[in-house]
């Protein structure tokens, strides 16, 4: 980029970020993110435990890909096994970003994403996939938890402390917080 291609001094970031729904308005000019996701029955799984993907293509029998609009929450999980059983279990709760978003590059997941959460292990995937069914069973959504819960719930994994419960009244607080302005 160029001097003359840069914004003036005076134009704040806030203005250059684009707003999700005026991304998925322009219909050829949003950036999307695709996930690569398979299924071979005895050895190998790799699919969203949850996400809405704006659109999944089937590739073939045992592929597909799906495919989400900027700022979607997603987790993918990943099974492999060989003759002797379980090999590896990796669970990684992401976020979809815009091309002005910092990013990972993730195997899989084009062109990255915003890694809020790796699990990897038995133990600690399990432990992440039960913290999900509670939020399931409290009637709310795991895509419109908050981005912040995900971090914490991966630091607690990584340090090996106790995991912290999402509650309503977390997820209420969080909602109130992206209303404002």
């Amino acid at each position: 980029m160029n001097a003359s291609t840069l914004p003036s001094a005076g134009t704040t970031t806030a203005a250059l970020l684009p707003v999700p729904a005026a991304l998925a308005a322009q219909a050829g000019n949003t950036p999307l993110t695709r996930v690569s996701l398979a299924y071979i029955e005895p050895r190998f799984k790799l699919y969203l435990r949850f996400g809405e993907p704006a659109r999944t293509l089937r590739l073939d029998r045992w592929r597909r890909c799906a495919v989400f609009l900027p700022r979607a929450m997603f987790c993918r999980v990943r099974w492999e096994a060989n003759d002797y059983g379980t090999i590896r279990w990796q669970l990684m709760v992401m976020q979809a970003a815009t091309p002005l978003d910092d990013m990972q590059r993730i195997p899989g997941v084009r062109p990255g994403a915003r890694l809020l959460l790796h699990a990897e292990g038995e133990n600690a995937v399990r432990a992440v996939l039960e913290r999900i069914d509670d939020i399931d069973a409290q009637g709310i959504a795991a895509i419109d938890v908050s981005p912040a819960y995900w971090r914490t719930l991966g630091n607690r994994l990584a340090a090996r402390l106790a995991l912290p419960e999402y509650t309503a009244e977390r997820h209420a607080a969080w909602l109130a917080g992206r209303v404002l302005p």
